[in-house]
């Protein structure tokens, strides 16, 4: 199979099954970074994560769009991305159509509410392997090689977050990012 057509597909399959929006993609694009490491890397999926995450769009358009220009240019990217936002197209466009005959049935009900919790639990499942690859040296062994300037820089964000909620995010990006500019010099 092609390469363009195959990134197509995992990313159609991906977008059909990331059900909760652009952070429930993190654990497809986590798998298919280690299945397609030439597509992208575990880091660069992190260094997106956080552009993504500063910049607007959702992760998974963002990484789609980044993973076919790698492998095919601009076709590749528009291609890819296509792919992975179709799924999620088709399926809105026939949910609208039956939306209002099942909005009160108890079985659709209690499927959106069984799902909710998978979710978070998705999330976090993909937030270890980047926690490896964000607070350490060598990924490949975690306690060995903690990176204790940003194991301090995430608690102390993390704290600066709790005391001051009312801050935007962007500002905790932007001290992220100066931190680690200083950090790196």
């Amino acid at each position: 199979m092609p390469e363009l057509l195959l990134m197509m597909l995992e990313f159609f399959k991906t977008g059909l099954f990331a059900v909760g929006g652009g952070l429930a993609t993190i654990p497809f694009l986590t798998e298919m970074s280690e299945k397609y490491p030439h597509w992208f890397t575990t880091e660069q999926l992190t260094d997106m994560i956080a552009v993504g995450e500063s910049t607007p769009g959702p992760i998974g358009v963002n990484m789609a769009t980044y993973a076919g220009y790698n492998a095919a240019g601009i076709p590749g990217a528009v291609c890819v991305t296509l792919a992975l936002v179709l799924p999620s197209f088709i399926i809105v466009c026939i949910i609208s159509k039956i939306l209002t005959k099942f909005a009160s049935n108890k079985y659709v009900h209690g499927a959106f509410t069984g799902m909710r919790p998978a979710v978070p639990a998705l999330i976090f499942v993909a937030v270890l392997p980047l926690m490896k690859v964000a607070l350490s040296s060598d990924a490949g062994n975690f306690l060995g090689s903690i990176n204790w300037i940003g194991l301090l820089l995430f608690h102390g964000i993390m704290i600066g977050f709790a005391k001051f909620k009312k801050l935007h995010p962007l500002v905790f990006i932007a001290i992220g990012a100066v931190a680690g500019i200083i950090f790196k010099m």
